[in-house]
C-alpha cells in the first residue's frame, strides 16, 4: 500500500495563501508516495494531522521566529511567517515523540533542531566565507558535504562525501535533545542532523534533494528511504538504512 506523505506548506502573509513548490509533490509521487500538502493550521489539530499521514516532510521556506529558541531578532534575518512557524514547531515535536518517520529540508532542519530544543544561526554571513546561497540552477550540485560513517545518512546514501545544492542563510548551530550532528560542510557548518535513537527516523538536510531527486542519486535516496519507511513504520527498527 503507499503510505501518505505530509508535506509541510509555505505561508504568505500578504495575501494569507498557502502554497509549496511541485518539486517536493513530484518526488514522493514518482518514488511510490501519495503526497498529502499539509497547510498551516491551530495547534490543536496537530495530533489528527500527524494521525492522518505515514511520514513527513518539512519543507524549506521563510526564517523562523527566534523566539522559539529564546532570542530576539538579529540584523540580516529575514521575513517570518508566525502562523507556520507556531504550526511547524509542534508538528515537529509531535513528530520527535512519535515513532512515525520524518525528513527536514533546509527550514525542515532547523524546525526540528529547535523543536527538539536546539537554535539556529540567524544569519551565517558573520560566521563564514562560503557561499551557501548558490546562484545557479537549483538542481545544481554547489558545494560538498562531509558524512559520519556511523550515521543513517551514510547507510542510505553510502558515501562518506557527497556535493549539494544551497539556498540557506541560516543554519543548525546548538543540537536539539536527542539529535546527532551527521554531515557538516568545509567551513564547519552543520549540514544534516538525525535522531540519536536507532529506532526513530528523524533526518534533516540543510540542502534541497527536492530539487534533484531525479538527477541525483543521493537525493532519490533520500525519499526512497522516507517512503519505505513511512510504508513499514509499524516495523519501524528494520528500517535501518541496510540496502
Amino acid at each position: 500500500m503507499q503510505p501518505i506523505i505530509g508535506i509541510t506548506a509555505g505561508f504568505n502573509n500578504l495575501e494569507e495563501k498557502h502554497s509549496l513548490t511541485d518539486y517536493y509533490v513530484q518526488a514522493v509521487e514518482a518514488l511510490g508516495g501519495v503526497p498529502l500538502i499539509l497547510p498551516s493550521v491551530d495547534i490543536s489539530l496537530v495530533e489528527k494531522v500527524y494521525n492522518l499521514v505515514d511520514g513527513l516532510i518539512f519543507s524549506g521556506g521563510s526564517d523562523i521566529d527566534p523566539g522559539f529558541f529564546g532570542e530576539s531578532p538579529q540584523r540580516g534575518i529575514k521575513e517570518i511567517t508566525p502562523i507556520r512557524d507556531n504550526f511547524e514547531v509542534s508538528l515537529a515535536k509531535r513528530a520527535l515523540e512519535g515513532i512515525k518517520p520524518a525528513l527536514g529540508i533546509c527550514r525542515g532542519i532547523q524546525i526540528l533542531n529547535i523543536a527538539a530544543g536546539g537554535n539556529i544561526n540567524q544569519d551565517i554571513a558573520g560566521i563564514t566565507s562560503q557561499e551557501h546561497d548558490q546562484k545557479a540552477p537549483k538542481w545544481a550540485p554547489y558545494h560538498e558535504v562531509e558524512i559520519s560513517e556511523s550515521s543513517l545518512l551514510f547507510k542510505i546514501i553510502g558515501k562518506n562525501r557527497i556535493k549539494v545544492n544551497s539556498f540557506h542563510h541560516q543554519s543548525v548551530k546548538d543540537l536539539g535533545v536527542g539529535l546527532n550532528k551527521v554531515a557538516w560542510s568545509d567551513d564547519g557548518l552543520i549540514e544534516a542532523i538525525e535522531s540519536s535513537n536507532p529506532e526513530k527516523i528523524i533526518i534533516g538536510v540543510q540542502w534541497h534533494p527536492e530539487c534533484s531527486w531525479n538527477r541525483d542519486e543521493a537525493s532519490r535516496l533520500l525519499f526512497e528511504f522516507l517512503i519505505s519507511c513511512a510504508r513499514t513504520r509499524k516495523e519501524l527498527p528494520n528500517c535501518n538504512g541496510n540496502k
